[in-house]
């Protein structure tokens, strides 16, 4: 299942998966080409819409340790990555701040347990720290002490979606990649006669081939509030909406919170938004001056466990899907173990992620 430079090889789907196994494929020295259904902007795909933070730890409390060991592997390997783009890109590991209102610590307790569970199972990530009131004005000046208390998890980070996916076609283009738009293609439309290597990162738009797959819908909010001086991904926890607010470059934050398991990919809702916009005043009230940029609405892909997932379709072809709500958080690891795949033919990383890796009967 080796591959050799300058073979020709296909990429499907141009969203995160796509750009960045793409641009590895190509650096390498594959002649790659890129079919997408769509444009370059992408504005209602899952990865142009998403906040982009790379949270293991916090992650750990609504996924398996195989992902949390993706997400430690993922800000290693972003700098890296972002280094080879020639564009810049924000990128910073601040930590993730999260709070709760009095009412809801219960809710704070079990997520407290569920991180300490983690952590026992992973030592090598920082560790939590638990904050009274004066911890979080330290660490958030601009929240003051409205919180009476909170959790910081050291190390933890975030990107620019948006930035790194421009970077990403920029530096796809500058290696000689030919990348179609607006051209929809499946495996099938590449017979036995095409021979070389096929990926197909397509999300959701693989659902005709991949029927396990469905979508996660999620409701975004893009304000632009510059007042508001938060420096790091904050969440809010609650059993019913857990918020994150998630601040960009140039006073623009990022506010999403709900799944709703549906591929409706109608405009957000008026209850929705509403509560997005109303926790979030709760944290910090310079948002009720903010300007509201986008509202947004997006699916992610998702198989029926929530993990990510290979599937190989052929010696030369190998599906990519899965990535559910941790795109950004496990794109790396995943990039890492398709490249290990096709030039060993296995991945030990795949074992060390307990990454399903599997193979069609017959």
């Amino acid at each position: 299942m080796s591959a050799s430079r300058s073979e020709r090889t296909v990429v499907l789907g141009a969203g995160l998966m796509g750009r960045l196994l793409a641009c590895e494929l190509a650096r390498s020295g594959h002649a790659v080409d890129v079919y997408d259904a769509g444009t370059a902007e992408a504005p209602g795909s899952a990865a142009h819409v998403a906040a982009a933070m790379l949270a293991p730890l916090a992650e750990s409390a609504v996924t398996e340790l195989g992902v949390v060991r993706m997400g430690s592997h993922a800000l290693v390997r972003w700098p890296e990555l972002i280094a080879t783009l020639g564009q810049p890109v924000f990128f910073q590991q601040q930590g993730t701040l999260v709070l709760w209102h009095r009412q809801d610590a219960a809710e704070a307790t079990r997520f407290q347990q569920l991180l300490a569970a983690t952590a026992r199972d992973m030592p090598q990530l920082p560790g939590l720290q638990v904050l009274d009131g004066s911890g979080v004005a330290r660490l958030e000046p601009a929240i003051g002490e409205r919180f009476a208390q909170g959790l910081y998890l050291p190390g933890e980070g975030q990107l620019d979606n948006r930035e790194l996916l421009s970077a990403l076609l920029h530096r796809l283009q500058s290696l000689g990649a030919a990348v179609h738009w607006n051209s929809p293609r499946a495996p099938a439309d590449f017979d036995e006669r095409y021979g070389g290597w096929l990926f197909d990162c397509r999300g959701l738009g693989a659902r005709t081939d991949w029927q396990a797959l469905r979508g996660v819908r999620g409701e975004v909010v893009r304000l632009h509030a510059p007042e508001v001086t938060l420096t790091r991904p904050t969440r809010l926890l609650h059993p019913r909406y857990p918020l994150y607010i998630a601040p960009k470059p140039g006073g623009v934050f990022v506010i999403g919170a709900t799944e709703i398991e549906s591929d409706d990919l109608s405009p957000a809702s008026v209850r929705s938004t509403l509560e997005l916009l109303s926790a979030a005043y709760t944290v910090h009230p310079g948002f009720a001056e903010g300007r509201v940029i986008e509202l947004c609405s997006q699916c992610r892909p998702t198989l029926h466990d929530n993990l990510p997932a290979l599937r190989w379709l052929g010696a030369r072809r190998l599906q990519i899907n899965g990535l559910y709500r941790h795109g950004f958080l496990i794109a790396p690891a995943m990039l890492d173990v398709v490249m290990e795949c096709i030039s060993q033919g296995r991945s030990a990383l795949a074992e060390r992620f307990a990454l399903r890796v599997e193979t069609l009967p017959g």
